[in-house]
């Protein structure tokens, strides 16, 4: 039996901190080439540091799209974040582009031809989650750790608040009884500020952020609100530390309240299914719980690279199940094409929609009119319920 009364934490941290810097240059250079291309092919990676940016990877796309033009994208990436520090400044970084044309081999095997459809980019296996705890269909942690971040982040947008700065981190352990979230027990945020700003300050910035995101009643005490714990956090970003794509990927997808198959999402187009499969494996999940089929809902799909069937689809109801987990296997491998070509054409996902995606989650966001968060929709419900 799973535990019915505990705690549980998950973490975030802001588009400010190096891996999200990395993590949304990569996905703007992902747009950029989808915008001119929705067939492109683009596995960028970035490494950022002390005023400096590396880009490497494969690539297939319009020639139109130069080192120079990747560039750019970095640099107004890096704008877009706030970075104007002595450290780390969007127009005075060095930016080194080591991004060539994706492997021939690769090509093959994911390019459709004769009678074979298109083959996953990659062997691979993808975990999508949904819990009814929250009206967003994620983990409470997670959620709150994540909004409580975006706050900070868009009143610094708005009001250009020189006092933070962009880099930040967050932490929620809320208290479960009888499986569902009842409380906060703690609370921890860290926060980049300026120099000659104080740590009673930034206390009083925060906790308005914190105050607003928790539901009423549940802020913990004064002591377990831990706000610059360290006692002051005025370097930051990737003058503090490095970053890579693809280093948060527990922060990307449930914050550890779900099973996560190792590949990230950043820098990756959407025949890669590392990206792709776990975008669909989120939205099934998702329509299961919305349509009352279970309280919980974690789904596996494996794939083979070059191989567009899906080796293994697996439903796991975590004991909340009201219908068999082996039929909706059945069902939801009839009700939607799992191949890698089904999967981006049935979320349109071969469009630029995912810089927006590198912070602040990729999941339990809202669908979008332009097709972003596409995975986020509800509209199997009806299906999944008739099947039912």
């Amino acid at each position: 039996m799973s535990r019915e009364n505990y705690l549980f934490t998950s973490e975030s941290v802001s588009e400010g901190h190096p891996d999200k810097v990395a993590d949304c240059i990569s996905d703007s250079i992902v747009d950029k080439f989808l915008s001119e291309e929705p067939e492109a092919r683009v596995a960028v990676e970035t490494l950022t540091t002390t005023n400096r940016v590396v880009l490497a990877g494969e690539v297939r796309g319009p020639e139109s799209i130069t080192k120079e033009v990747m560039e750019d994208c970095a640099r107004k990436a890096v704008r877009k974040i706030g970075y104007e520090q002595e450290g780390f400044h969007w127009k005075k970084m060095d930016v080194t582009v080591h991004v060539h044309e994706q492997s021939s081999d690769i090509a093959m095997g994911v390019d459709a031809a004769g009678n074979k459809d298109e083959g996953a980019g990659d062997q691979g296996i993808m975990f999508g989650y949904a819990t009814n705890e929250t009206k967003n269909y994620m983990p409470a942690t997670l959620d709150f750790s994540h909004k409580i971040l975006k706050s900070l982040a868009e009143e610094r947008h708005a009001t250009n608040n020189e006092e933070l700065g962009p880099d930040s981190k967050s932490q929620v352990t809320l208290q479960y009884e009888n499986g569902k979230p009842a409380k906060a027990t703690s609370v921890v945020v860290s926060t980049q500020h300026s120099a000659d700003t104080t740590q009673e300050r930034v206390r009083e910035i925060v906790l308005k952020h914190v105050e607003k995101i928790l539901p009423e009643g549940w802020l913990p005490p004064e002591e377990e609100i831990y706000i610059n714990p360290t006692g002051q956090f005025i370097i930051g970003g990737p003058d503090g530390d490095a970053g890579i794509t693809g280093r948060k990927i527990i922060v990307d997808t449930y914050g550890g309240a779900a099973q996560h198959g190792g590949g990230a999402f950043s820098g990756k187009d959407p025949t890669k299914v590392d990206r792709s499969a776990a975008y669909v494996t989120r939205y099934l999940a998702k329509n299961v719980v919305a349509a009352g089929l279970s309280d919980r809902c974690t789904i596996q799909l494996a794939y083979a690279i070059g191989v567009s069937k899906p080796l293994s689809l697996y439903v796991d109801f975590h004991q909340t199940g009201q219908v068999e987990a082996a039929k909706l296997e059945k069902v939801l491998s009839n009700i939607m094409d799992l191949s890698p070509r089904g999967i981006r054409e049935h979320l349109g996902l071969n469009r630029p929609i995912y810089e927006r995606t590198a912070a602040y989650g990729h999941f339990g966001r809202e669908p979008e009119a332009d097709g972003g968060f596409s995975w986020e929709k509800l509209d199997l419900v009806d299906a999944l319920k008739s099947e039912f």
